[in-house]
């Protein structure tokens, strides 16, 4: 199939966010397919920020949220990317590995704790008291409200990603080939 809405190239910006090409937009495949929809990407910046970088998980937490949310969309370009970006923060293989973990070969500790949450809100559509509570001790309440933006955040980027074909970008395709898990 071809994509009717593959990743735009530069010569194919749309003038209105231009600005974002310099930014985190022209970094990505997938910023580059939402570029199709100039108003939603300049909507979706703001989230970005506090999603991507100035989250209460802090960046280790949550890449395990992102690479189980990744896993359970069967997201392969959420799935690539963010190990890289599991292994540029000291991620040993293993540990990301362990994200994809199903029922009793689940993760154990925090890890596991993360992927249980994750499961919650893709098999139950919400967090269990009991599961959320346990959440808010370890992680913080913030950390709990972050995690469940990020699932969301991510499940709307794996519809975009998997509905357009969007292809792993270049970097992140070569590293996985050179270095696979």
């Amino acid at each position: 199939m071809t994509s009717p809405c593959p990743p735009l190239s530069d010569a194919d910006w749309p003038a209105e966010i231009l600005d974002l090409r310099e930014g985190f937009a022209g970094a990505l495949n997938v910023y580059r397919t939402m570029a199709h929809h100039p108003a939603l990407l300049r909507a979706w910046a703001p989230l970005r920020q506090h999603i991507v970088k100035d989250t209460a998980l802090g960046p280790i937490r949550s890449e395990l949220v992102i690479l189980r949310a990744a896993h359970r969309m069967g997201s392969d370009y959420e799935w690539a990317h963010h190990v890289s970006r599991a292994r540029a923060l000291g991620m040993p293989d293993q540990r990301i590995l362990g994200m994809r973990g199903e029922n009793d070969n689940r993760p154990d500790g925090e890890d596991g704790l993360i992927a249980a949450a994750v499961d919650a809100l893709f098999e139950q559509r919400r967090l269990p008291a009991p599961l959320e509570a346990e959440l808010a001790q370890t992680l913080g309440r913030k950390a709990v409200i972050d995690l469940i933006a990020t699932v969301g955040f991510y499940s709307v980027l794996g519809y975009i990603l998997m509905t357009y074909e969007t292809p792993v970008d270049a970097g992140v395709a070569q590293e996985m080939q050179d270095h696979p898990l």
